[in-house]
C-alpha cells in the first residue's frame, strides 16, 4: 500500500511488518486446519500490551512477537497477574515454524 520496497534492513517498520505477516498466516494456518480457536490481542490504558493471544478448547496462549530475537521481551506482570494459567511465546524469525505448522 505504501509502496515502499525498501530492503528490510534499511526500514523502519520491519517489527510491525513480522507481525503483521505472522499473525496473518497463523490466521490462514487455523482456517485451513479447521482450528477452532479465539484470537485477541492484549492492551491496557497504561499501554502495556501481548501482541497476539489465542484461546483454545480452554487454555490460553500469548505471543510477543520479535524481529531482533535479541530485543529483551516481558510479559507485562498485569497480564501475568490477571492469566497466570497462560502459555507464554516470544516468536522470532528463528523459531517461529511451529507457530505456523511448519515443522
Amino acid at each position: 500500500m505504501i509502496g515502499n520496497f525498501s530492503p528490510l534492513n534499511s526500514r523502519t517498520d520491519v517489527g510491525p511488518l513480522w507481525e503483521n505477516f505472522l499473525i496473518s498466516e497463523r490466521m490462514k494456518f487455523l482456517h485451513y486446519n479447521e482450528i477452532d480457536s479465539e484470537r485477541y490481542f492484549w492492551r491496557t490504558t497504561q499501554q502495556q500490551e501481548i501482541d497476539y493471544i489465542e484461546t483454545e478448547a480452554g487454555a490460553m496462549k500469548a505471543f510477543e512477537i520479535k524481529w531482533n530475537p535479541k530485543a529483551k521481551t516481558r510479559f507485562p506482570k498485569t497480564y501475568l497477574k490477571a492469566y497466570p494459567q497462560s502459555d507464554l511465546q516470544v516468536l522470532t524469525p528463528g523459531d517461529f515454524e511451529g507457530f505456523l505448522g511448519v515443522l
